[in-house]
């Protein structure tokens, strides 16, 4: 005689999924948080400046929380058809985990939002994970950019990366 399966919670296996994080739009008051996580992952950090200027001027900026512990950010420009992937990080200790993927397919579906035909964006080459990222979210090289961001000993060069965006199945 066969024995009875055990049932899952004996077996110790959760029926219980653990909910992904929560997407919203960036508010000023997460800008500490924010800049915290900016600091600690990037050696030339943006200004909180630049963030305030972006919330300024309108563009799509989004934040990834759980429990209300900001894990990253992204931001995003469009207009005229097109839109551009202006920073997108997630805190040092969360990377790996799949969250710069929430955050850039967030971005992508903003930038269909929009109408864009195609998202741009620059990568420092110095960044694999980041452009495998993109590669595997369907992005292309499409160019370089000489000494486009700071670097310790002078400037490195951006990798541009574009994706043509299909428009919404009907």
């Amino acid at each position: 005689m066969a024995a009875a399966a055990e049932p899952a919670h004996e077996a110790g296996v959760s029926a219980a999924v653990a909910p992904l994080p929560r997407l919203r739009a960036l508010h000023a008051s997460d800008l500490p948080a924010l800049m915290a996580i900016e600091n600690a992952a990037y050696d030339f950090p943006w200004t909180q400046g630049i963030f305030r200027d972006c919330l300024a001027a309108g563009y799509e900026c989004w934040v990834l929380e759980d429990a209300g512990l900001l894990l990253g950010y992204g931001v995003l420009s469009a207009a005229a058809g097109e839109a551009h992937i202006l920073n997108v990080c997630v805190a040092p200790e969360r990377q790996g985990r799949g969250l710069g993927r929430l955050l850039v397919r967030r971005l992508l579906d903003l930038a269909r939002w929009h109408r864009a035909a195609q998202v741009f964006l620059e990568v420092r080459p110095s960044n694999p994970h980041a452009i495998a990222l993109y590669r595997s979210e369907g992005f292309g090289q499409i160019g370089v950019r000489k000494g486009y961001y700071p670097a310790h000993g002078g400037r490195e060069d951006a990798i541009v990366m574009g994706i043509e965006l299909l428009p919404p199945a009907r």
